[in-house]
């Protein structure tokens, strides 16, 4: 559902944070100094959070902009969810985060229903 293009710098990203925490663990195997635990957690944190916004905001944003592209390619104007296609598209720019992935299933399904209907034409 995510082209591969779009998540390569996330995959990047959630790989160094995993180095981050398996620094962590070992600094707490070698009982090391609290303070720069408590930093290091901070910072594979941030990392956290910052990869996550970029996949809302970077990765799922683009991957609904395309999807929205491909479904209006394949109305042709009498497809009959030519309304909810207008609606998304006008939408698409003040969506919040949290409601792209509800998005991105919807305009995937009226893709598969007008892919299904354009291939028994």
């Amino acid at each position: 559902m995510l082209p591969k293009e779009l998540t390569k710098d996330i995959i990047t990203r959630l790989q160094s944070i995993k180095g981050q925490v398996d620094g962590l663990t070992k600094m707490l195997d070698e009982d090391q100094d609290p303070e720069k635990i408590l930093i290091q957690f901070k910072a594979a944190q941030m990392g956290l959070d910052k990869a996550h916004y970029l996949l809302l905001d970077e990765v799922y944003r683009k991957a609904l902009a395309l999807k929205i592209v491909e479904t209006v390619e394949a109305c042709p104007g009498n497809c009959g969810n030519e309304d909810k296609i207008e609606f998304l598209r006008k939408q698409f720019p003040e969506l919040e985060l949290e409601d792209l992935t509800e998005k991105m299933k919807e305009i995937s399904r009226m893709k598969e229903d007008l892919d299904q209907i354009n291939g028994e034409k």
